[in-house]
């Protein structure tokens, strides 16, 4: 089993502007992402490949994941990002292709994408949220699943506040996806910057329906979405019990534990182990 990664916090940075670049690799994000698509205009899009092309070759992110989204292949520029991606002696950790809305797309990135990268997939589109299942079962190299907020509103053309009433549907549904398959989840962004009150709440919110993590617009949301989904002292606490329970050699074979008070299965180590996978990681950092 792939070890438990910190993803608390996504911050998209666009591909285009070598001063975001530069300063992402001192920010405390778990993940950047330089973003070749929305954040680019048409224009610039040959520019900015070739700067976050050069970006992934000359490193220095530190231990942050690295995630390049690329343009849709339905573009003019979609095919050569996943070959210049391809191409670069040093590769990203991930792909993150944007209007995935069929098995058919995630099998066209993933058969672009060399071996050891893997492939990230927004869920934006109201055709997606009806293959949910279908496109989080496809395997291959896709590791994890990213709600693209602001195109599923456009589409469905709804009105959302910070509770997000018109996508809470959508937002579990990707999450119980997710968690079937063994994917990542992701919540989408939360777009008025000055808004930190408003930030917490959706954080709060995205916490409670399960996600990993919160994709960023600006550094500034960074500390918010890193404090709600690090493991509070308490739950890492309850872990570290649980799992000294069942590594007794009195439980090693037992499925149901009763642990201070409580009824624990097999299914809560599980868990447990999980979130002090996280907890190390980011004592590690």
């Amino acid at each position: 089993m792939t070890p438990a990664r910190p993803r608390r916090s996504a911050l998209y940075m666009p591909a285009g502007n070598p001063r975001a670049i530069e300063k992402a690799r001192g920010l405390a994000c778990d993940v950047v992402i330089l973003d070749m698509e929305d954040s680019v205009a048409p224009d610039a899009k040959p520019a900015a490949r070739d700067l976050a092309v050069a970006a992934v070759a000359e490193g220095g992110f530190g231990r942050r994941e690295l995630v390049v989204r690329v343009n849709g292949l339905d573009t003019p520029w979609g095919e050569a990002d996943l070959a210049a991606v391809a191409a670069g002696a040093v590769r990203p950790d991930a792909v993150l292709a944007p209007k995935v809305s069929t098995p058919g797309d995630v099998a066209a990135y993933a058969g672009r994408l060399p071996e050891g990268v893997a492939l990230w997939i927004m869920v934006e589109t109201c055709a997606s949220l009806f293959a949910l299942d279908a496109l989080a079962s496809a395997g291959g190299p896709l590791a994890a699943l990213v709600v693209g907020s602001n195109d599923l509103v456009k589409e469905m053309r709804c009105r959302v506040d910070a509770e997000r009433r018109p996508l809470q549907a959508a937002l579990s549904l990707t999450v119980a996806a997710g968690r079937a398959r063994g994917l990542t989840v992701l919540d989408g962004v939360w777009n008025d910057i000055s808004d930190l009150d408003g930030l917490e709440r959706q954080c709060g919110q995205g916490v409670e329906f399960g996600f990993d993590g919160k994709t960023l617009i600006h550094p500034d949301q960074i500390a918010a979405a890193n404090r709600a989904f690090a493991p509070e002292p308490e739950e890492v606490a309850w872990a570290q019990t649980v799992a000294a329970a069942f590594d007794s050699p009195e439980n090693r074979g037992k499925g149901v534990l009763r642990v201070e008070g409580r009824m624990v299965e097999r299914l809560h180590l599980d868990q447990a182990l999980r979130l002090l996978e996280i907890a190390a990681a980011l004592e590690e950092a």
